[in-house]
């Protein structure tokens, strides 16, 4: 390194990093409207099959999801709106969701795009893990919501991820990318960014509020969708799915009335997906 030149140190990448603009790439657009729109019970049926179908690649992707042996039925579907109706429109926009928030974990810059990889291989894996458990226990009826907290918890991490490699592209900054460094970053960073997007964005607050405290010391029981959120978040740390390096008790199973044999299907679940590619 040049006379006159050094090296940023941790504290000078953090505040850099804070000071990033908050439009950076971690929603696709397409996904941000079904983020907006699922929650409204009133949401209409046409609407969000307009908004999967105007992006080509995407309902391409989609129909072969919604076509695959886990979807499939008697008849294979020919367009999103059929998917929509042997699936049911919310099953179709959290699948909407997961192939277009896909996209965005990737990098020109090998330590950041491996970091992006395993970023959505847990949150993938969540999103599938949160589904799981609605479906097994009391609480079918927020699935849809169960999928896409599990798919967001993590987005601060995303963005900080966003920021690092816009950051990597200032040849006047000597930023030494390493992954020890950007996984302590996360560690104290992507709960506090994760909820400044979701408010720039005006997500729900359901989802903001699982952003907000999937790591806290405690949640409230009576907050279901939190509550299956830090779980699967825990169980990613045992199958080893997780950016995580503190690893924690689990009370929330107590919660959620799950038992061992439980856990370990969960666990099963959530590593079958490990290598899912969409």
């Amino acid at each position: 390194m040049s006379k006159g030149e050094y090296m940023l140190v941790s504290a000078d990448i953090r505040e850099l990093l804070a000071q990033q603009p908050i439009a950076l790439p971690v929603f696709h657009p397409v996904a941000l409207k079904l983020t907006l729109m699922l929650p409204d019970p009133y949401s209409d049926f046409d609407d969000i099959v307009r908004v999967i179908s105007e992006d080509q690649a995407l309902s391409a992707q989609v129909l072969k999801m919604s076509n695959s042996s886990a979807y499939m039925g008697l008849k294979k579907a020919e367009t999103i709106k059929e998917s929509a109706i042997r699936l049911g429109v919310r099953q179709i926009s959290v699948l909407a969701m997961a192939a277009s928030q896909a996209s965005l974990h990737t990098s020109d810059n090998s330590t950041i795009n491996a970091l992006m990889h395993e970023l959505w291989q847990h949150s993938l894996a969540c999103a599938l893990g949160c589904w799981w458990i609605a479906q097994n226990t009391a609480h079918q009826s927020i699935l849809e919501h169960a999928y896409l907290a599990g798919l967001l918890h993590d987005i601060g991490k995303l963005y900080l991820l966003k920021g690092m490699e816009q950051l990597s592209h200032n040849k006047e900054l000597h930023i030494l990318l390493d992954r020890k460094s950007l996984i302590g970053i996360f560690t104290d960073m992507h709960v506090e960014q994760g909820c400044r997007i979701m408010d720039h964005w005006n997500i729900p607050p359901i989802y903001r509020t699982v952003v907000a405290n999937h790591h806290a010391e405690s949640c409230d029981p009576v907050d279901t969708l939190l509550t299956i959120v830090r779980l699967v978040n825990v169980v990613s740390q045992k199958v080893n799915l997780s950016l995580d390096p503190v690893h924690r008790t689990t009370p929330e199973a107590e919660m959620l009335d799950l038992d061992e044999t439980q856990l370990e299907k969960l666990g099963a679940v959530m590593t079958n997906y490990r290598d899912v590619s969409i």
